[in-house]
């Protein structure tokens, strides 16, 4: 205690500088890019498009790095041109500026987390968050990896926001009750997954991402792939996946208007219009 005493005075005798050595932070000076988003997603949608890497938008148990900023502009055109004129094209512009999320959070790298690759996240129907930006070259565009990280991923998480928003029939939860794996879908093969009457091994977590993952593979696949991918799995799997697609055709046409038929079809077309793009890294 004596010798706390003596700090303490020590402190008192010398005094405190008024000023902090940490300067405020700068501020971030806004460029073509962020008047580009103004125009195309937050004045007309509401929707804040964030490319900066802010740690208050990431989660603390990943380690990621920013996006890039040329492959942050050809994934911004590309979202636009896959996911929310989709819905345009299939709805309206209404359907979009009231259902969409707020924030559109970019990150450069994958998330890793106990074996799982996370490759985007929704958050309470505000905030989507799209993983692995720097993988993207846009001189030389891949259809099935757009698909694999982007595209599916946000019909994926808007899926969410749609179910969150208006609940779906709790007769889904009723067909696979018992196999649900949680964590453990890392260790599920996709033909254990289809066998088992899952559409992906991410579909075997909890009834929710099933709903979703039937709704994102239907509408981002062609008819032929769909059929290809049931058809493999083993008669008891087939039922319960057709089962469950019955229910969500039902919900997103009874409750949202989305016919998964037509929407699939205008998706498919936007997504092989991407590969002939030739201004996804320009902001015209």
């Amino acid at each position: 205690m004596a010798l706390a005493a003596v700090s303490l005075g020590a402190c008192s005798e010398e005094g405190l500088e008024p000023d902090s050595i940490f300067g405020p932070e700068p501020g971030v000076v806004e460029n073509a890019f962020d008047a580009w988003l103004y125009t195309n997603y937050t004045r007309p949608y509401n929707i804040t498009f964030k490319y900066r890497l802010e740690d208050r938008e990431t989660d603390p148990q990943y380690n990621l790095v920013p996006a890039d900023y040329t492959k942050s502009i050809a994934l911004a055109k590309m979202t636009q041109h896959v996911w929310i004129d989709s819905y345009i094209e299939l709805i309206d512009s209404t359907f979009i500026r009231t259902y969409c999320p707020k924030v559109l959070f970019l990150v450069g790298s994958l998330g890793y987390n106990d074996g799982e690759v996370v490759l985007g996240t929704a958050e309470g129907g505000m905030k989507i968050v799209l993983y692995n930006v720097n993988a993207i070259d846009p001189d030389n565009l891949n259809l099935e990896m757009l698909n694999y990280y982007f595209f599916h991923t946000m019909h994926h998480e808007f899926a969410h926001i749609l179910h969150q928003t208006k609940s779906y029939s709790t007769d889904f939860n009723l067909i696979s009750p018992a196999d649900y794996t949680s964590g453990s879908w890392v260790n599920v093969g996709s033909q254990q997954a289809l066998d088992m009457g899952f559409i992906t091994p991410y579909g075997s977590s909890e009834p929710q991402e099933d709903f979703v993952e039937i709704f994102s593979t239907y509408v981002t696949r062609t008819a032929g792939y769909w059929n290809s991918l049931v058809g493999s799995a083993g008669a008891m799997g087939q039922s319960k996946i057709n089962q469950k697609l019955e229910i969500v055709r039902d919900y997103m046409l009874t409750t949202w208007g989305i016919d998964m038929d037509v929407l699939r079809e205008i998706v498919l077309r936007r997504s092989n219009e991407v590969l002939t793009m030739n201004d996804l890294t320009t902001l015209n």
